[in-house]
C-alpha cells in the first residue's frame, strides 16, 4: 500500500456526479480521479476506530447510491436488500455471495472503474447480527490525525528518556536512591552491557514490525519508545496510519514484531543459563527472582537442577536478568488488549467482537493485578490512555487468516502468558514432600 495524501481543494459530490448516466461514468470517473487523492487513515470514528471529517458538500447523493447499489455490488458479489445514511457515507445491508475476499475484490474494481479514487468502501462484520455489511464513504471525509508537536521530535525525546531508565534500571544502586541518580551519572555506565542487550531485544521487535509491514503494503508511524524505571522500557508503541488490506496482514505485521523479539530473547537467556559469567564471579541473587516468571522459573529448575534451593544464593550470569527483561517487555506488549501487539493478534484471529471481549477480560486482570505490582498499575494506565483502542477499520475485515498464521498469533500470546505468569513450584524436592507430595 502506498503512501497517501491529502488533497486540500473541496470536492463536491453532486457537482461531480449530478450528469452520471450509462453513457458518462467513464468521464466523471476520471474527473474526480483528478481532484481527489488517496488519504492516510488514523484513530477516532464513527467506522471503529476511525476520523472522519465531512459536511454537506461530500455527501453520497442518490444518483450515486443508486449507481453502487446496481453496478457495483450484485447478485455475484453482495446482493443489498437495504441501506442506510452512516454518516458521511452508506451502510448497506445484504446477502454476501462466493468467498469474500475474492467478491471484495470485484467491488473494489468496480467502484474504482466507476468512480476513480472518490469512495472507499469497506466490507465488515455487523456487530449486532454477525453478518456482512458493506460501508461506503467519501474519500475525502477520511483525514490524517495531527499533531502539535512533530512526530519525529516527540519520538526522539521519548527515544532519550527510555536510554536513561534503560541504563537505570541495570543500576541497583541508583534504583534504591533515583534522587541521587544526577549526582552519581559516572555510574551509569555500569548499565551499558545490560542496556544493551534489552534495547537489542526490543530493537528486534521493532524491526520484526517494520519488515512484514513492508511485504504487505502497510505504513507504520514513528515508534514511541516508553520509558519504564522499573524494567528500563515498556517498549514502543507504534501506529498503523493507513488502512489495512485484511485481518492476515495484520495479524503478520502484529505477529511480527513480538515473533523476533521472542526468538532472541529466548536464545540470549538459554546462553545466559548456560555459559559461565564472563568476569568468573557473576550475578549473586536471591533464587526467589526465578518464581516471578513461569519460563525463568521452570527453565532455571530444568537447567541448574539441584544448584537451585530456596533462601541459598547463587551466581548466575548477569545475562540472563537482562534477556528476561527483554523476553517481559514483548511479553508485556503481547497481552491481548487494546491497540496492543496482542490485542491486534486476537482481534486478527478471532474478529473485532470477540477480541474485545477479551480485551476487557485483560485489562480487568492487569487492574486487578494494578493492586499488588507497580508494573501491572504503569501499563494499565498506559493502555486506557494511549493504547485502549479500538482497532481501526480494515478494508476486509470477514476473512480469516490461514491456519499457519493462527497458529503462530496463538503461540504468541501463549508464550507470553508464559513469561508473565509466576511460577509457583517449590525449587526444592524436600518442600515438595512438606506440601503432600511424595517424590
Amino acid at each position: 500500500m502506498t503512501d497517501e495524501t491529502v488533497n486540500t481543494e473541496p470536492l463536491n459530490s453532486n457537482d461531480v456526479f449530478q450528469n452520471i448516466d450509462g453513457n458518462g461514468d467513464a468521464t466523471a470517473a476520471s474527473d474526480a480521479q483528478e481532484k481527489v487523492e488517496v488519504v492516510d487513515v488514523a484513530t477516532g470514528s464513527p467506522l471503529p476506530g476511525m476520523k472522519q471529517q465531512f459536511d454537506e458538500s461530500v455527501r453520497i447523493p442518490k444518483a450515486t447510491i443508486d449507481i453502487l447499489k446496481d453496478q457495483v455490488f450484485g447478485f455475484d458479489t453482495f446482493f443489498v436488500t437495504s441501506q442506510e445514511p452512516y454518516e458521511g457515507g452508506i451502510l448497506f445491508k445484504g446477502n454476501l455471495r462466493g468467498q469474500p475476499a475474492k467478491s471484495f475484490e470485484k467491488i473494489t474494481n468496480r467502484l474504482q472503474n466507476k468512480f476513480g479514487d472518490q469512495y472507499k468502501v469497506f466490507l465488515l462484520i455487523n456487530p449486532e447480527d454477525e453478518k456482512p455489511i458493506a460501508v461506503v464513504v467519501p474519500k475525502q471525509t477520511l483525514q490524517p490525525e495531527t499533531t502539535a508537536i512533530p512526530e519525529w521530535f516527540a519520538a526522539a525525546a521519548f527515544g532519550v528518556v527510555t536510554i536513561f531508565t534503560l541504563l537505570l534500571r541495570n543500576v541497583p544502586v541508583l534504583q534504591e536512591n533515583l534522587l541521587s541518580t544526577f549526582d552519581n551519572l559516572e555510574l551509569l555506565k555500569d548499565g551499558v552491557s545490560g542496556a544493551l542487550i534489552t534495547a537489542l531485544i526490543i530493537g528486534v521487535h521493532e524491526i520484526g514490525h517494520i519488515v512484514a509491514a513492508r511485504d504487505t503494503g502497510i505504513k507504520l508511524a514513528v515508534p514511541y519508545f516508553v520509558p519504564s524505571w522499573q524494567i528500563g522500557s515498556f517498549g514502543a508503541i507504534t501506529r498503523i496510519v493507513n488502512i489495512v488490506r485484511n485481518r492476515e496482514d495484520l495479524l503478520k505485521v502484529a505477529a511480527a514484531g513480538p515473533l523476533a523479539g521472542f526468538s532472541l530473547g529466548f536464545v540470549l537467556l538459554l546462553l545466559g543459563f548456560i555459559l559461565p559469567p564472563s568476569d568468573g564471579l557473576g550475578l549473586v541473587i536471591d533464587p526467589a527472582v526465578f518464581h516471578e516468571s513461569f519460563l525463568l522459573g521452570g527453565l532455571a529448575k530444568l537447567i541448574l537442577g539441584d544448584a537451585l534451593k530456596e533462601g541459598t544464593q547463587l551466581s548466575i550470569n548477569p545475562l540472563v536478568l537482562w534477556a528476561w527483561a527483554g523476553l517481559l517487555i514483548n511479553a508485556i506488549n503481547s497481552i491481548p488488549a487494546g491497540e496492543l501487539d496482542g490485542g491486534r493478534v486476537a482481534f486478527a484471529m478471532w474478529g473485532r467482537k470477540i477480541s474485545s471481549r477479551i480485551s476487557s477480560f485483560a485489562i480487568g486482570l492487569l487492574g486487578i493485578s494494578a493492586l499488588f505490582s507497580d508494573v501491572s498499575f504503569y501499563w494499565v494506565v498506559l493502555i486506557f490512555f494511549l493504547q485502549r483502542g479500538p482497532i481501526s477499520p480494515l478494508s476486509e475485515e470477514v476473512t480469516e487468516p490461514e491456519n499457519s498464521y493462527i497458529s503462530i498469533g496463538v503461540a504468541i500470546l501463549l508464550f507470553g502468558l508464559l513469561v508473565c505468569l509466576p511460577y509457583p513450584f517449590p525449587f526444592d524436592a524436600s518442600q515438595l514432600n512438606d506440601l503432600g507430595f511424595d517424590l
